[in-house]
């Protein structure tokens, strides 16, 4: 049986360049926002740019939360967040004033504060990752591979350590990925990691939590 993965087009998304990543890993993609497509697939990515607020308006007046929610929570489905996408998964985001996020894994997302004063804010480019327990994301991945695109001004700040999958340091250490049950999200860009990202989508196309 074919993976079919739904990524979710909400206005926020770079979900072309998600979708040719998938479908160099082998799968089905369909870029929606529709119940129906999003129910006849098995896997969903939640891709997301921009800010955290802005996304959380734009998945709301799509109905998406609730529909995401039904899909990962009552069917199961392996879920991928994507840089945004994964911090929308925290309870709140503090870009630009509190908003509410989906509240599926415990945090709330802040503003990167690196220490060094010659680090600049974004966060842009590839930096290494530090994996902190053992998952099938990251199977198979050599350390000497585990660098990453990341594009990022804001970061995920864990409310519970046993949902911090990776981590990357930039002026020190903050969340590169989580994972609590069927879900998993990154903060970096897998899409746009070359080799090492595409690693990490075969795996997720091939995971059946």
């Amino acid at each position: 049986m074919s993976t079919t993965v739904a990524i979710i087009d909400y206005g926020r998304g770079n979900v072309r360049s998600v979708a040719n990543a998938l479908e160099y890993c082998g799968a089905d993609t369909i870029v929606t926002a529709d119940p129906r497509a999003i129910d006849d697939a098995s896997h969903i990515v939640l891709p997301g740019v921009g800010a955290f607020g802005d996304a959380m308006a734009a998945l709301q007046s799509r109905g998406l939360p609730e529909i995401l929610h039904r899909q990962v929570f009552d069917k199961r489905k392996p879920f991928l967040g994507i840089c945004l996408g994964m911090q929308l998964l925290a309870d709140r985001g503090l870009e630009h004033g509190e908003h509410a996020g989906l509240g599926w894994i415990k945090g709330e997302v802040v503003r990167l504060e690196p220490g060094a004063d010659a680090l600049k804010i974004p966060h842009m480019g590839w930096n290494d990752v530090v994996v902190k327990s053992v998952h099938p994301l990251f199977a198979g991945v050599r350390p000497e591979a585990l660098t990453f695109y990341f594009v990022h001004s804001y970061h995920f700040r864990a409310g519970q350590s046993d949902t911090v999958l990776a981590t990357c340091d930039y002026g020190g250490p903050f969340t590169a990925a989580v994972a609590k049950d069927n879900m998993v999200a990154t903060q970096f860009h897998p899409e746009k990691s070359q080799d090492s990202g595409i690693e990490l989508l075969e795996n997720f196309v091939k995971w059946n939590p």
